[in-house]
């Protein structure tokens, strides 16, 4: 039975002050932007990009042209922002599993209120497991995590639920949260916010796309979860409608897409920017296609009031690797339910 859940809406309390953002990956970067341009993070807010992450240049490039007022990027780095620095009122992350934005945290907060940006369905695990009434070590479900790093984590799942008692933690998502989660959440003293990708709907549309089939590569086979064949084989199947336009994603082997690109039919588009950019100006008439991901539920956001379907497919049985357990194959499909909701 489908879950309950609050729409997915703006439904914002405007935040004064000043924002540090450690953004790890392209789609952090522009949920920092969406959630300055929504009031969420303050009035100045100070943007520092991981260097070595890929597709984050041509991001950091594309986004500089046009950022809200009051948004200015630090030069990209390795290191974590420091978090306590004078007259600073949030410092906000994007993946709470980071061993480095963990260790940071762990240094002491001082009386920052501590923010947690969309960084695909890991969002929805993280709040899932902050609900728990048992401790749960905040590492990434497919990681072989050492002693020490779950101790980490541990020691993290406690600092945020402390947070979370005194106001501090707030979590801003795009992606649609079970009315229960949410409820289970604000319980234990967690702030939600969303936003509905409002500012990028503003900006112009930088890229066409003309082929009628649009596929969200998956990472899944890179990241030995499945097999690498059937999923190629799937992928050639939709060209029996015409053209495929395939948008990789960014841990995408060379040599699997270089099989993908032998194909007539299926043109392999370079890797830039966020699918969630690069895919706004899709019409009626065009559809796009892709394993369970969380591009499911912010393009549905974004191409929904277009008229573009969304389908996705189902990862079948026979796909998964044996090592890929039960609780990960089910929260990888989690977002082919309109709820979103992590197992």
């Amino acid at each position: 039975m489908m879950q309950e859940i609050l729409p997915t809406m703006l439904v914002a309390r405007p935040r004064f002050g000043r924002a540090i953002v450690w953004a790890e990956s392209p789609l952090q970067l522009l949920s920092a932007v969406e959630a300055h341009g929504a009031g969420l993070l303050g009035t100045e807010t100070v943007i520092h990009p991981r260097g070595d992450a890929v597709g984050m240049d041509a991001t950091l490039a594309s986004l500089m042209e046009r950022v809200p007022a009051g948004v200015r990027f630090a030069e990209p780095a390795s290191a974590v922002p420091q978090l306590r620095v004078p007259g600073l009122d949030r410092w906000v992350m994007g993946d709470a599993y980071s061993g480095k934005a963990q260790a940071e945290l762990l240094r002491g907060t001082g009386d920052k209120e501590i923010v947690i940006l969309d960084d695909g369905l890991a969002t929805l695990k993280l709040l899932a497991m902050l609900v728990k009434d048992s401790p749960a070590p905040l590492v990434r479900p497919r990681a072989a995590a050492s002693a020490s790093r779950k101790a980490l984590g541990l020691a993290l799942w406690f600092l945020l639920r402390r947070l979370a008692r005194q106001n501090r933690l707030l979590v801003i998502t795009a992606l649609p949260v079970p009315l229960e989660l949410e409820r289970r959440f604000r319980a234990i003293g967690g702030q939600l916010e969303r936003h509905g990708f409002e500012w990028l709907g503003t900006q112009p549309v930088t890229e066409e796309i003309t082929e009628p089939t649009v596929v969200v590569g998956s990472a899944m086979a890179a990241d030995g979860l499945i097999r690498e064949e059937p999923y190629l084989a799937w992928v050639e199947s939709l060209t029996e409608d015409g053209p495929v336009g395939y948008f990789p994603h960014r841990r995408e082997t060379p040599e699997s897409l270089a099989k993908l690109a032998g194909h007539p039919l299926i043109h392999v588009k370079e890797h830039t920017v966020p699918v969630e950019m690069r895919l706004r100006g899709l019409r009626p008439g065009q559809t796009v296609r892709a394993l369970p991901s969380t591009v499911l539920a912010s393009l549905r956001l974004i191409l929904g009031p277009n008229g573009v379907p969304l389908k996705g497919h189902a990862v079948p049985d026979s796909w998964w690797l044996p090592g890929t357990s039960d609780a990960l194959r089910r929260h990888l499909s989690s977002s082919l339910d309109d709820s979103g909701y992590p197992a």
